[in-house]
């Protein structure tokens, strides 16, 4: 059952990510009406594919008319890592019922980092966890939209922010939990994939790597976190 308490818990988790969230989503909002879209683009384009830096990149793709296919192409590599989180998801996700298909489609970066280490029993307060912090990036991205008449912008740098708000949360993340094993082989898995693969191809490789290594050792994880 949801009550005040669920929901006070829920909060105080994701206030790193509303503070991100807010500056970020603005920072979307104020670019796509800088780019000569109407504020509601912003509105629909937060609620309805919240993807965080797939939607700054869907501003220049909407601008260079790309093909449906080449837009389909391009999601698809940006957002690979959400097949990791997806797999190692599903036994938290087992038991959360008619909640499961909005929160596997509001598992963004940081969601998935708060979630992935909450040991909590109650499907209400993980489902709160993805509401509120998908609340706060449309807070964000229609503040953005509606003052970008006002502020003049300038993006430079922009791109590091969501990789910066990430690695501060599983910082967190890490300091909190005492077992480091996921860490440590997702670590090694992407400096390996790095040195062979090189910088432009280690991202597919690492995510290729991780995800067979869940699937070999989903039995033991599984008896593991019982």
């Amino acid at each position: 059952m949801m009550n005040f308490v669920i929901v006070k818990k829920a909060f105080k988790q994701t206030i790193p990510v509303l503070m991100g969230y807010l500056v970020l989503g603005c920072a979307f909002g104020m670019l796509l009406v800088d780019s000569g879209y109407p504020i509601y683009y912003a509105l629909i384009m937060s609620v309805f594919i919240y993807a965080g830096s797939m939607q700054f990149l869907t501003i220049s793709l909407l601008m260079a008319h790309y093909s449906l296919f080449n837009t389909f192409i391009m999601t698809l590599m940006v957002n690979a890592r959400h097949l990791v989180y997806g797999i190692s998801m599903l036994k938290k996700f087992e038991k959360v019922k008619y909640l499961k298909p909005y929160m596997i489609f509001s598992l963004s970066d940081e969601t998935y980092s708060l979630l992935v280490n909450n040991n909590s029993k109650n499907k209400y307060e993980l489902f709160l966890i993805c509401l509120f912090d998908h609340i706060y990036w449309i807070i964000g991205s229609l503040i953005g939209a509606c003052i970008s008449n006002f502020i003049t912008f300038n993006s430079s740098g922009l791109d590091f922010s969501m990789t910066a708000l990430f690695i501060v949360i599983v910082i967190n993340q890490i300091k909190s939990n005492k077992n480091h094993e996921a860490t440590i082989v997702g670590f090694l898995v992407s400096i390996i994939a790095l040195i062979i693969f090189g910088r432009d191809n280690f991202v597919i490789m690492s995510l290729v790597t991780i995800i067979l290594i869940l699937v070999i050792e989903k039995k033991r994880l599984d008896n593991k976190y019982e």
